[in-house]
């Protein structure tokens, strides 16, 4: 299920996105974005955002400003699912622009093209130089093209590890070998970052669900593993019983939880280790929230807390293991920037939401019931899912007002009597 959460960040009409995606560009004014219009009419499943996403797909201008808005304009017309836009997308394979190409190719993967032109039209996009052959591979797979296998299986052999493994689920979904689950499964060890949460998307595609574990255990943001969980338990059928320690191992997110794929050759400083956790690799981020947690415990609490109010409040990823940090460490003189955390409405600091959740039930204290209790009526599953964790080490007793209905934060409340 696409997360649409994220779409409506734009303070637009639709009269007023589609009037400015249709401006010629040397008509708009200072500020104005033809991009943002062709983002925000995804909103609007109407006749008339339809057709001038499609006007816009069709304006062939080949300057830089409007490529970019092509392809978003036929990304916009995939999520809305329109099948009349079928023609107009098909007609971009061939473009001079890989980028359009490949949003042109996801687009008709997203529709579930069945025209045999279109799928030939794919398969020979996978000859074209300077392409993105991972979207190529993962719409083969998606829309079963099952003549491509031959076509397909080099690629389980690319340089490139994004390419392979997804080569490797696309062969797996035609009806390869199964015996090629160990090969993609090592993706999610790979040292590359992208390769490892990229993996996880070809586990999901695949329906692996005896990688769970692995997936669990890969060391990329615990968002990539949270919905690679999910999907795969709803793929299985599981029951609480069965996805309820994988799912929270990943919500807790524990360092010593995550397979490591770096190492210390020495034992690095305070200093080193508190920056390290602003890294892109939450690889890395993992193994110093480890080394802060095990030497580090004493000295560590005064150094988040000035490395939050320095750069660590603006920067998402750092936000994020030092919430986590300054509950494990039962640090009470953060209690403020645990507070605000919980209630930090960004989107970009979301993961920060549920782990300062699950850090004030840490700290022991049944004063932060109430705000936790507030905390399940938003409309975020991690968030609810991480409060109930901290109401019940906080030993809080229901029930109490759930707002909308995840599956997976129902069952928990149902099943501890929430």
């Amino acid at each position: 299920m696409t997360d649409k959460r994220f779409f409506k960040l734009y303070d637009l009409s639709e009269e007023a996105a589609i009037a400015l995606l249709d401006t010629p560009e040397a008509d708009l004014a200072e500020g104005d974005s033809r991009y943002v219009a062709a983002s925000h009419l995804v909103n609007f499943n109407t006749p008339a955002s339809i057709a001038a996403l499609i006007r816009a797909v069709e304006r062939t201008d080949p300057s830089l400003d409007n490529r970019i808005v092509r392809r978003k304009a036929l990304e916009s017309l995939g999520r809305l699912q329109v099948q009349t836009a079928l023609p107009t997308i098909a007609a971009c394979l061939t473009d001079e622009d890989p980028y359009t190409v490949e949003n042109a190719v996801w687009a008709l993967a997203e529709l579930g093209t069945t025209d045999p032109t279109h799928h030939q039209a794919i398969l020979a996009v996978l000859g074209r130089p300077q392409q993105s052959y991972r979207v190529v591979l993962r719409a083969i797979g998606q829309l079963g093209i099952g003549e491509a296998l031959p076509q397909v299986q080099p690629f389980c052999d690319h340089e490139d590890p994004l390419i392979a493994s997804a080569a490797i689920a696309t062969v797996l979904r035609l009806g390869g070998d199964r015996r090629l689950l160990p090969q993609l499964r090592s993706f999610l060890r790979h040292p590359h970052p992208f390769a490892r949460r990229l993996a996880i998307q070809d586990c999901m595609d695949v329906a692996d669900v005896d990688a769970v574990p692995e997936v669990v255990r890969c060391p990329v943001s615990l968002v990539f593993r949270m919905r690679g969980v999910r999907h795969l338990a709803m793929v299985a059928g599981w029951k609480i019983g069965q996805w309820q320690e994988p799912l929270e191992a990943v919500l807790r997110d524990r360092p010593e939880t995550v397979a490591p794929v770096h190492t210390y050759a020495e034992t690095p400083s305070l200093e080193f280790l508190i920056q390290e956790l602003f890294q892109t690799d939450f690889g890395k981020c993992y193994l110093a929230s480890q080394w802060l947690l095990q030497e580090y415990a004493a000295a560590a609490p005064a150094a988040l807390r000035d490395s939050y109010q320095g750069e660590g409040q603006s920067d998402y990823g750092a936000h994020y293991h030092i919430v986590k940090l300054l509950g494990w460490l039962r640090c009470r003189e953060a209690t403020d920037i645990l507070v605000e955390a919980l209630t930090q409405t960004q989107p970009q600091f979301q993961k920060s939401r549920a782990a300062a959740a699950i850090a004030l039930g840490e700290l022991g204290n049944p004063a932060f019931i109430p705000d936790l209790v507030r905390a399940l009526q938003v409309p975020i599953w991690d968030l609810q899912y991480g409060a109930l964790l901290a109401l019940a080490q906080l030993g809080a007793k229901g029930p109490w007002p759930i707002a909308g209905n995840d599956p997976f934060v129902q069952a928990k409340a149902l099943t501890h009597g929430f």
